[in-house]
């Protein structure tokens, strides 16, 4: 595979449509740096900035990693003059966790993916890559199963997600194994940095990482991989699908709005299957920017039943009411007393 790794990015970079200039997300791990020395060997790329976030999180180790994708740039920067570029910003993760209370892995990603962002925007470009590979796409099928979750986080890891109209973000290596991306750094003798917090078992991933998924391989199927990436590559079909049937059930479906209140007619949105139905409702809640992260599977069935007639009425977490009318849905955000 090390052969071809290079050949598959430039691939990828070319499908669905063309990207020139490109942001490679670099951490100093095997997988971006491997990423980057693939997009490095392709010439049809005008610009290509590497870009690297340090949280701050391990101290001595982590400013080590900055610094060594800073090495990184200078080497490559003689062969590859005007076009190689480097951003890097420095952020207190952990006390902005602190002040925020919010998680900070999530609060990690979210700064992380908004300098990205920043940072395409300031050279013109099109396309952000990441480094994520097969295993981590198993990984993430076997945390969110883990944790529950329907066909929307079976997906898994997207290999693109478009971020804005004029961006887009791919993950080239997303069907590469990850002893795979190991032997194509051996080959072509680049070393890297390993994160030693990936190795803490306080964290669920790093469980699944380090002591399930090797279980899996060893006692039960060595394909495991290849096989949670077909699932996800499958629910991606799939939820595609139900969010085709979910659009056109919130088309024929809506009524116009009395104030905030959003109505709904239940007779049309009664005829759809239920698992239509309540995607139909995220749907909506996504839209309208209602709080959906404590909205699980069984409160979804709830706003099902008060749709079914069932019962009449729910409150759901986040602060939003649905209540039935005869023979329409109204759905509000509860008014602060």
């Amino acid at each position: 595979m090390h052969l071809t790794l290079p050949g598959l990015v430039a691939e990828r970079l070319q499908s669905p449509y063309p990207a020139r200039r490109i942001v490679v997300a670099v951490s100093g791990g095997p997988d971006s740096v491997a990423l980057l020395r693939a997009v490095l060997s392709s010439s049809r790329l005008d610009t290509i900035v590497i870009a690297h976030v340090n949280h701050s999180l391990r101290g001595a180790e982590s400013d080590a990693d900055e610094d060594f994708v800073r090495r990184l740039h200078a080497r490559f920067q003689v062969e590859h003059a005007d076009r190689l570029h480097f951003e890097c910003e420095r952020i207190d993760t952990a006390s902005q966790a602190r002040t925020e209370r919010v998680n900070l892995e999530a609060l990690a990603r979210r700064l992380r993916y908004r300098f990205l962002v920043q940072v395409a925007q300031k050279h013109c470009c099109s396309c952000i890559v990441t480094g994520h590979t097969a295993n981590d796409q198993a990984e993430t099928v076997l945390h969110r199963l883990i944790r529950g979750t329907g066909w929307r986080g079976l997906r898994g890891i997207l290999p693109r997600t478009r971020l804005n109209p004029a961006l887009e973000l791919r993950r080239p290596l997303l069907s590469i194994r990850r002893s795979e991306v190991l032997a194509y750094l051996e080959a072509i003798g680049q070393d890297f940095r390993s994160d030693s917090s990936n190795a803490d078992l306080r964290f669920l991933r790093n469980r699944i990482r380090r002591e399930l998924l090797p279980l899996l391989e060893q006692r039960y199927n060595p394909a495991i991989v290849s096989i949670l990436t077909h699932v996800a590559e499958q629910a991606q079909h799939q939820y595609r699908l139900l969010r085709q049937q979910a659009r056109r059930a919130v088309k024929n479906s809506e009524l116009p709005r009395a104030g905030a209140t959003l109505v709904l007619n239940v007779t049309k949105l009664g005829r759809v299957p239920e698992l239509v139905g309540c995607e139909a409702l995220r749907l909506i809640w996504r839209r309208e920017g209602w709080p959906i992260d404590r909205v699980g599977y069984r409160s979804w069935r709830r706003v099902w039943d008060v749709v079914m007639g069932r019962t009449s009425a729910v409150d759901l977490p986040g602060g939003v009411q649905v209540r039935r009318r005869g023979n329409v849905l109204q759905v509000q955000p509860r008014t602060p007393t």
